[in-house]
């Protein structure tokens, strides 16, 4: 961002980051009239979202696989003025002792692993109870699986993947990242059971630059802001960054884990898939990587070249999920006071609110502090260079339930 008065006078909005919270702002501004300056540290837009052709021509995703799911119509509705969709239903098996079954736990799960034949929903909640081991407070992740599903199918299915992707033992989390999950009795072997499941048809980089293609909107990539320090230059900051950073980490930095992708591209006969869904988890300890993902399930692209993302978790990198604990909420919500003591700054999207939000959910936070900060066409006639909302605020999340607690995925999450 320049700094001398004219460029600071040529934009009346700053939105720092051009994922789904800054570009929903973006956009919802500019759809008002007024001028808005997106600046993006990294060299792409559509944040962890960016899809790309590697150079087999796979459209790969390179920050891991995004499913796009919502039950909430107005955030399907909003995107669809920017992209066709095409239909996917994302499935996810675990290889256990040689074989795969369904994540989440469902009746084929326990009948493979046991060698059962349930054939009702019944018969298979009568083996949870039988095997379940309720305490009297779910208070970390240990106890929210054993609670339903019982010591054995954690031991196999839960504690290693969950070791590998955050450090730390299931016991030292809290109890919101495996309870996200689902335990199920039938035989929906389904990820996801929203009522919308597609993905945008020509990827989720040619729907960012729809949504940022506006003569009010000017996109700098390869450019980062220094924060508070640099508060004072247009009349609204919209931060989707890390609450942390935007702080110069004054009380000490929020712990996120990160992750790094090692991308294997085979040659195949058209139309063939290596793998039976789109991804495979990888829950058995000696493996250092959590999952495999074929990307051209989730496109469903044909070609001569199929792409497979590997995908191990680290402490180091690009901030991904927050850590649930007790002592890094605790620590966000002394940041979130000092947010709320800002004048002309709007804190929006996961990590300004260090929690784990699927996309649809951040969709919904940016639509609610859009039209909190700029109104609507229907109820403002806004003039360019008006003033817009002075106070801070952390969005909430604008009516699409999101996780308590700072709750992070557990795997295959949009």
């Amino acid at each position: 961002m320049g700094g001398n008065t004219t460029e600071r006078a040529r934009f009346d909005v700053c939105v720092v980051g051009a994922g789904f919270a800054g570009t929903v702002m973006a956009e919802r501004a500019a759809s008002m009239g007024l001028r808005v300056l997106v600046l993006e540290r990294r060299d792409h837009i559509a944040g962890n979202a960016f899809d790309h052709r590697d150079e087999h021509g796979v459209l790969v995703h390179r920050y891991g696989p995004h499913i796009f799911h919502t039950n909430a119509p107005r955030v399907s509705d909003y995107l669809s003025r920017f992209t066709d969709w095409r239909p996917y239903e994302h499935r996810v098996l675990a290889e256990v002792d040689g074989q795969f079954v369904p994540m989440p736990i469902n009746r084929t799960t326990v009948n493979r692993l046991y060698g059962l034949t349930f054939a009702t929903d019944a018969e298979v909640q009568r083996f949870f109870d039988e095997v379940a081991e309720p305490c009297a407070a779910v208070a970390t992740s240990r106890d929210a699986v054993v609670a339903k599903v019982g010591s054995e199918l954690y031991e196999l299915l839960f504690r290693g993947y969950t070791r590998k992707q955050w450090g730390l033992d299931p016991s030292q989390l809290d109890a919101s990242v495996c309870a996200r999950l689902p335990v199920r009795t039938s035989a929906d072997d389904r990820y996801f059971t929203d009522a919308f499941q597609q993905m945008p048809a020509a990827g989720y980089t040619a729907m960012f630059e729809r949504m940022l293609d506006h003569p009010l909107i000017e996109v700098r990539t390869g450019t980062a802001h220094a924060g508070e320090s640099e508060r004072g230059r247009v009349a609204l900051l919209v931060w989707t960054g890390p609450i942390d950073e935007y702080f110069g980490r004054r009380l000490g930095a929020l712990p996120y884990r990160s992750l790094r992708f090692r991308l294997e591209t085979r040659a195949t006969a058209p139309g063939v898939l290596l793998q039976p869904v789109g991804q495979i988890n990888y829950p058995e300890a000696h493996l250092d990587y959590t999952r495999t993902t074929e990307f051209r399930h989730l496109t469903g692209e044909p070609g001569g070249h199929t792409t497979i993302a590997y995908e191990y978790p680290c402490a180091d990198g690009d901030p991904y999920y927050p850590i649930p604990r007790p002592e890094n909420r605790a620590l966000y919500e002394r940041y979130r006071a000092l947010a709320a003591a800002q004048r002309g700054v709007v804190f929006v999207g996961r990590l300004a609110r260090y929690q784990y939000l699927n996309m649809d959910q951040v969709v919904a936070q940016a639509l609610h502090a859009a039209r909190a900060s700029f109104g609507s066409r229907d109820a403002s006639r806004r003039r360019r260079g008006a003033p817009v909302a002075g106070g801070a605020r952390v969005a909430g999340d604008g009516g699409v339930r999101v996780p308590g607690g700072g709750g992070a995925r557990v795997a295959g999450d949009g």
